[in-house]
């Protein structure tokens, strides 16, 4: 590890948070306009396509509802897709736009990646050019890509009005925040992300895949070696030779998936590889554009929630608190995978595969983007939902490994899914001030609005639900056979790796260590509805608390009222998310990445 490469990665990082910063402001305040209805040119011009799309569906965009209907009706939706998805799947054989003539997708698999895509995890029990066709890429999981993200998106609005309406007894229609979201926000900047990637080189066709001629590496033959005395020691030639051979190379609709994987905090690949694979990736510039689409709308929400309750400040106060526990944790995984694995350091083993570069940890890393762009691009999918990954995680240091999981596992706030990562703040900002007021003796409030006992019920399920599904899905797993069979390396890190697994699906991230075989029924079975009840245990309490807040009065500011955006109440929400994840988590990650840690430490 060198000054240079800590600076280069410090540099990259700082690049990536300024860039996305200083676009989300606006984008934040354009998505307030479009979910407030106000009269701005893109719903003027979107105006009738949107009203076209009601008449067809048969919704009323006036008629708002209370949150018990808006959560039924996201929960239908849901379901929908979900047999739409799994459907799909099971047929898709017998459909067109199957140029490989893949068979058709098992129950368990069908079953998982259907809920997968639904809650918006994008979990990938198998290898995607291999198994899905062009069709089921699109219509099923392409298309959820996008829906479940809006989902997410009209979540936050939703207890965002919670927080700016006063006795109110409706917190929005969620058809039209769905298709608002959609319409107006993400298929456009999707559109665009995906012609810049195509630009690139990441490809975008329904060919058939490609078998291409291929030159083998130059091999080397010697001289003859001398026969006898006196024998010229320069004798024979030197040969080089060559040879040929065919490989396959997979064709698909690469960048428009692409695109909204990203842009959506979604993550499915349609290559096994992921992000490693160069048609999905092919270069730095591809690699910085990535990570800024799956940064900048969680980034812009907080912005979007400063404007819809009527003070700046409010959201930068969430954004900043993002900011602060991301940049920590992205630093203890950089500077981890820089310093490299402990054992081969302290044999003088390089395992940089660079020649510009020195030191550090190379292995499961791609060269075309080194150890820096690999660690940041690990740390932004993580603090997201998005799961997406360009470099092995089950490869990276125990610590390196460390800070992405432990990122899922405090609810991926920092800055979280589109969406989910703003409302799980608000709900951290609500216990925080709930503990605060319990510190000084008055009622908590935040915004005005009074913080009581229902409230802090359903603030609890919605911490404490994940947590559940995790940590008991765990447990389960290393208890039984089927569940230790899909482990390959025994001991702290196979347990990681399960623990990894179960954090993935139940924060609806996505991501793997890749190390485990979860492409079972026992995996496929239990990881599904782990990404189930941990999606929906979650978003029902958050509408709960909408409505909630939505019905109450706004009470006036006195002398006593504490602050919430300031420095203080920066520092009491990042307390909050930390104290909690450290509470839950800690046991079992000392039995893993910790474990590991002082296992190769020693």
């Amino acid at each position: 590890m060198t000054i240079a490469s800590i600076a280069s990665s410090i540099a990259l990082g700082v690049l990536l948070l300024g860039s996305v910063i200083l676009c989300a402001r606006p984008l934040g305040r354009y998505i307030a306009d479009v979910m407030e209805g106000r009269p701005i040119l893109a719903l003027r011009l979107g105006g009738e396509l949107e009203r076209a799309l009601y008449r067809v569906a048969g919704i009323d965009p006036a008629r708002e509802t209370g949150w018990k209907q808006y959560a039924l009706n996201l929960l239908l939706f849901s379901t929908c897709g979900v047999l739409f998805v799994y459907l799909l799947q099971r047929v898709q054989l017998w459909l067109p736009l199957n140029p490989q003539s893949f068979g058709n997708v098992t129950p368990d698999s069908a079953f998982n990646t259907a809920i997968s895509f639904v809650t918006n995890t994008n979990w990938q029990g198998y290898a995607g050019e291999s198994t899905m066709s062009y069709l089921t890429q699109m219509l099923g999981l392409a298309v959820q890509n996008f829906v479940s993200a809006a989902t997410g998106i009209a979540v936050a609005i939703a207890l965002i009005r919670g927080f700016a309406r006063h006795a109110s007894p409706t917190v929005g229609n969620f058809w039209v925040d769905l298709t608002r979201s959609t319409l107006y926000l993400l298929l456009p900047a999707a559109t665009l992300i995906a012609i810049v990637l195509a630009s690139q080189g990441v490809i975008q066709n329904f060919a058939a895949f490609k078998d291409v001629t291929t030159v083998a590496p130059t091999t080397y033959a010697p001289p003859d070696e001398p026969t006898g005395p006196g024998t010229n020691t320069g004798a024979g030639t030197a040969t080089l030779s060559t040879t040929t051979g065919t490989q396959t190379l997979p064709m698909g609709p690469v960048a428009s998936q692409e695109a909204i994987k990203e842009l959506g905090t979604n993550g499915g690949g349609f290559f096994n590889a992921n992000s490693a694979h160069p048609f999905e990736n092919p270069n730095a510039f591809t690699n910085f554009l990535e990570l800024f689409a799956i940064l900048l709308i969680p980034a812009a929400l907080t912005f979007t929630f400063g404007a819809m309750v009527g003070d700046a400040r409010q959201g930068w106060a969430i954004l900043v608190g993002m900011t602060m526990l991301f940049t920590a944790l992205w630093l203890v995984a950089a500077s981890s995978e820089q310093a490299g694995n402990p054992l081969l350091v302290s044999l003088g083993v390089d395992q940089q595969a660079s020649a510009d570069q020195s030191g550090g940890n190379m292995e499961g890393k791609e060269t075309r983007f080194g150890i820096g762009a690999s660690a940041l691009f690990a740390t932004v999918t993580t603090a997201t939902s998005t799961g997406a990954v360009n470099s092995m995680h089950d490869s990276m240091t125990p610590l390196g490994g460390l800070a992405p999981m432990f990122l899922m596992q405090i609810g991926e706030v920092a800055f979280g899914g589109v969406g989910s990562g703003l409302y799980g703040m608000l709900i951290y900002a609500l216990l925080g001030v709930f503990i605060a007021g319990l510190m000084i003796g008055r009622t908590p409030e935040y915004l005005g609005k009074k913080i009581e006992a229902f409230d802090m019920k359903m603030t609890s399920i919605a911490i404490l639900a994940t947590p559940l599904v995790v940590l008991i899905g765990t447990a389960v797993a290393v208890s039984v056979a089927s569940g230790k069979a899909g482990v390959a390396n025994p001991g702290a890190h196979g347990y990681a790796e399960i623990l990894y697994a179960f954090s993935s699906a139940g924060n609806n991230n996505g991501s793997c260590f890749c190390g485990l075989s979860a492409n079972t029924p026992f995996y496929n079975t239990a990881l599904g509805l782990a990404m189930w009840f941990g999606r929906f245990w979650v978003l029902i309490p958050v509408l709960a608390i909408a409505g909630s807040l939505a019905a109450k009065k706004r009470a006036p500011v006195t002398a006593g009222t504490m602050p919430t955006h300031g420095p203080l109440f920066v520092v009491l929400l990042m307390g909050s998310v930390l104290l909690i994840g450290a509470l839950t988590y800690v046991p079992a990650l000392a039995l893993g990445p910790v474990a590991e840690h002082l296992m190769i430490a020693r």
